[in-house]
């Protein structure tokens, strides 16, 4: 699933019960994560295969942190994401 914040795109995705939540573009070459095949604890972009753990954002190949990742609780079925200030200018 994905949520846009003012000027941000916010990737959701359940493995297993667990809700996690990214940035929704690819730090490849802005790819749309949500769309990814998700496996293993980590999400695979649609567009050039690219992979990352979900709760950390790290690129499974380099091991680097490419994707930022979001605090996620849910809270009577609601899902809240902590993705700290919002700037719109």
């Amino acid at each position: 699933m994905e949520i846009i914040w003012g000027k941000s795109v916010i990737a959701l995705f359940n493995q297993d019960g667990t809700i996690f939540a990214m940035d929704g573009m690819c730090s490849h070459q802005g790819g749309p994560i949500a769309q990814g095949t998700v496996e293993n604890n980590c999400v695979t972009c649609p567009w050039h295969g690219w992979q990352y753990e979900l709760d950390t954002g790290i690129q499974t190949i380099n091991r680097q942190p490419l994707q930022e990742c979001f605090d996620v609780r849910e809270v009577d079925g609601w899902i809240e994401i902590f993705i700290g200030e919002q700037n719109d200018s």
